[in-house]
């Protein structure tokens, strides 16, 4: 989601900013930085939840986060293993979050993932809350699967999105890119759109 937000953004980060309790105390686009770099200073989660009123449940999640990152700083690209790299994939790292804690580049991390053959599965939202069998095509790709829902033959279209946006400029683009897809189904194409927005369907 911060990703999402700010395409200048490496995730949850705990190296953007510097720990300040009055920063955590107050709910501002900059504390979810805060909080993370007061998770590696090893603050506790009570203590936390004093300062920020921020769920218990939520702040155990990010500290899930911040606990892996640590332990990915104890590796570098020749000693990182496949069961290591595959558990920071399936909670959420990128590539690029992955190479800034062991110290490489996002390519070199690429590199070494389709190595192991670590790769996401295409997942379908289920939109009818497993009551039946949902036909929708809205898809996700996932590494906390090991089969894909379904298969693309080949011969398919692929239209890329206009991904990372803001709140505020983001129906123009999807108009862009519903425009082309139809354009290319009125050619007689099979079309895919790859999106990065998860925040809407429109696409």
């Amino acid at each position: 989601a911060l990703r999402m937000v700010d395409e200048n953004v490496n995730g949850f980060d705990p190296n953007i900013k510097n720990v300040d309790e009055n920063e955590l105390k107050e709910p501002t686009d900059k504390r979810m930085f805060v909080l993370a770099a007061a998770i590696k200073n090893n603050y506790s989660v009570e203590k936390l939840y004093e300062l920020t009123k921020i769920d218990r449940w939520f702040l155990e999640k990010f500290k899930n986060i911040i606990d892996y990152y640590k332990t990915l700083t104890t590796f570098d690209t020749g000693t990182i293993t496949l069961e290591i790299l595959k558990k920071a994939k399936k909670i959420g790292f990128s590539d690029k979050q992955i190479a800034a804690a062991i110290k490489s580049t996002e390519t070199a991390v690429r590199k070494l993932r389709e190595e192991f053959q670590i790769t996401p599965f295409v997942k379908q939202i289920d939109t009818v809350a497993a009551e039946w069998p949902a036909y929708t095509n809205y898809l996700y790709l996932t590494y906390n699967a090991s089969t894909h829902d379904l298969d693309f033959p080949g011969e398919i279209t692929m239209v890329l999105g206009s991904g990372v946006y803001r709140i505020g400029s983001s129906v123009e683009f999807d108009w862009c890119a519903v425009g082309c897809l139809r354009e290319l189904r009125k050619q007689g194409k099979k079309t895919i759109m790859v999106n990065y927005n998860p925040e809407t369907v429109s696409t």
